[in-house]
């Protein structure tokens, strides 16, 4: 049976208008665990032959509830010794610049506009706690942030 719902599924949030069922929401849980599962074990545990998994996963990915599948790294297995999340203000004419070039340093591995506290978050991956500082200097000197409140991540609990 095929119903309209939203869901709330930590960690990924799901705001859908489309008609899905509980089959796809299985799909999807299934990938958020693990996004390269076969599509013949999702559709052994599902009860559905892999050409209508398929089809599903098809169907989702062009509905964009399905935006793509990502790699989890090791930040500090890859050389990068310092990992911050970092929230700043900026002023609200400078925003989408500083937008456009944060999204452009491959170092920037999050990025998002936010309600609360700061008007940007970005997490921000350096060789080390220099290159962390440079980096903190140059979203004040260069694109006038404020109110600039890096935290170190200590250990990656969940992602």
């Amino acid at each position: 049976m095929k119903r309209k719902i939203k869901i709330l599924h930590p960690p990924s949030v799901y705001m859908m208008s489309s008609v899905i069922d509980e089959k796809d929401l299985e799909i999807i849980k299934m990938l958020e665990n693990n996004a390269r599962m076969p599509l013949t074990r999702i559709a052994e545990k599902v009860g559905m032959s892999d050409v209508a998994i398929r089809k599903r996963l098809k169907r989702l990915e062009d509905e964009g509830i399905i935006k793509g599948y990502r790699l989890r790294l090791d930040h500090s297995k890859l050389g990068y010794r310092a990992r911050a999340i970092i929230g700043f203000n900026v002023e609200a004419a400078r925003l989408l610049e500083v937008i456009k070039a944060l999204t452009e340093l491959p170092e920037v591995k999050f990025l998002a506009v936010t309600s609360g506290d700061h008007m940007v978050i970005v997490d921000y991956w350096a060789k080390d706690n220099i290159e962390l500082e440079k980096f903190v200097n140059e979203i004040k000197n260069k694109y006038g942030a404020r109110d600039v409140m890096p935290s170190l991540v200590l250990e990656m609990i969940k992602e």
